[in-house]
């Protein structure tokens, strides 16, 4: 377990989110994912990283909670002021000030998140509370979030195609 940890502190997972969001297709399917399935889209980009390293939790991390109340109470509500304003913004050179700064906090906020996510996986999650990562990202994600649209899962299989093994 230690090499596993290793690995992942050697491919932090904030760097692995910017550079996998940027690859082809990867926004517009995490964005999806978020709008029409309520996928958080740190946890989607946690788990891609997971298995990019051969891991995916073995369950359900009582830790997740806590992240996913950090979620919940300040990324959804930035986001959520962020996107009102968008309108307003495309008028108003002040709004459109303040919709940047929100953006800029937005972001913070999920670097955060994925610190603590990382920090979950490198330091608080015990060896057995992985498993190996099942080959199919596609079904391990669909099941996980029950997507079951087309969209979502042709979301999902964009996410699988971008992901570079190690």
């Amino acid at each position: 377990m230690a090499s596993l940890r290793a690995g992942l502190a050697a491919d932090p997972l904030w760097e692995f989110a910017l550079s996998f969001y940027a690859r082809p297709g990867v926004e517009a399917a995490c964005l999806l994912l978020q709008d029409d399935a309520g996928v958080d889209v740190c946890e989607l980009l946690w788990r891609c990283w997971l298995h990019r390293h051969g891991l995916a939790p073995a369950g359900e991390p009582d830790e997740l909670a806590a992240i996913r109340h950090w979620q919940d109470e300040v990324t959804v509500p930035l986001r959520t002021l962020r996107r009102r304003l968008k309108a307003q913004a495309a008028q108003d050179p002040g709004t459109a000030e303040v919709r940047r700064r929100i953006q800029q906090a937005e972001l913070a906020a999920e670097r955060e998140t994925l610190l603590r996510l990382q920090h979950l996986a490198l330091r608080t999650m015990p060896p057995s509370a992985f498993s190996a990562a099942t080959p199919d990202l596609e079904n391990s994600l669909a099941s996980r979030w029950k997507l079951q649209k087309k969209e979502q899962l042709l979301a999902v299989q964009t996410l699988e195609c971008q992901l570079d093994p190690l």
